[in-house]
């Protein structure tokens, strides 16, 4: 295919995310002639849990419930995975964070990011325990952070505040672009801070958005998926879960917005690939 040419204002982090001086810089992403793009959306029931792998780097975001951890390690060995150059913790709960000591138990990383409020859970304890152990400090990425992943670019959206109150509105929000492609992490941010991101006027178009809250009510409004208008959506959502997710509006919403909408309770594991133009969908049932 043809190489895909992109000029892009960005900033590099010459060291951490956390406490180092960031330079605005332009530069040029070039799509390889055989690009290695693919996003494995886990299913890891009532949680979540994603991996990404762009040009030899690789992402973990989420690692699902502390339950999950023969499912998140399993998964990682199977593709043959015992580096991850970043590990995300959108937020501290337990269905997001607790896998993820299993994923720094099968390998090392790079660069731990997760959001400035901790939490005093026993899950947590142990994400940042394996941390320590590795000699990683946990970064705290801000609103606006971009770095570089392969020849992909990641954008920290959110959160733009922070909110001890309510951990869901301190999740890590991030888009990854390839490409022409790209695809949003919304980890469990809820109403509030959608309108948030939304009010810095960031681009929020994606090809493919993993909806909030594993579909819950409180997120995906009207005014966040406007701005989103994703081709593809992915719920992360547990088989007859007690919470009623997906909630129906929120089906309702991605359907008026035109969206094909996958489910990791019916698809299983779904995998979504991209050349830099396209998006092709793999799924496990």
């Amino acid at each position: 295919m043809n190489n895909i040419l992109r000029l892009i204002t960005a900033v590099i982090m010459s060291v951490t995310m956390s406490g180092c001086e960031m330079q605005p810089v332009d530069y040029t992403t070039d799509i390889p002639e055989n690009p290695q793009f693919a996003v494995h959306y886990i299913d890891v029931g009532q949680a979540d849990a994603a991996l990404i792998e762009c040009d030899g780097e690789t992402m973990m975001i989420d690692g699902g419930n502390v339950a999950d951890s023969k499912v998140i390690a399993a998964y990682l060995k199977k593709q043959d995975i015992s580096y991850l150059d970043y590990v995300v913790c959108t937020h501290a709960h337990e269905d997001h964070v607790g896998g993820l000591s299993a994923a720094l138990s099968v390998a090392s990383a790079g660069h731990i990011l997760a959001p400035v409020t901790e939490a005093d859970s026993k899950a947590y304890g142990n994400f940042k325990k394996k941390a320590d152990e590795q000699g990683v400090s946990i970064e705290h990425p801000s609103a606006g952070d971009t770095f570089l992943m392969g020849n992909g670019l990641v954008e920290i959206l959110g959160p733009v505040k922070e909110n001890a109150k309510e951990k869901n509105n301190t999740s890590i929000v991030l888009k990854v672009t390839y490409g022409n492609t790209s695809f949003l992490f919304t980890g469990d941010a809820e109403r509030s801070e959608e309108e948030d991101i939304l009010n810095t006027g960031a681009d929020l178009k994606s090809t493919v958005l993993k909806v909030g809250h594993h579909g819950s009510e409180t997120s995906t409004s009207y005014p966040f998926l406007r701005a989103v208008m994703p081709q593809y959506s992915v719920i992360s959502v547990g088989e007859g879960n007690s919470y009623g997710h997906p909630n129906g509006d929120v089906l309702s919403r991605l359907k008026d917005a035109g969206s094909e909408v996958y489910r990791t309770d019916i698809n299983g594991d779904i995998v979504m690939t991209s050349d830099g133009q396209t998006v092709t969908v793999i799924t496990e049932k």
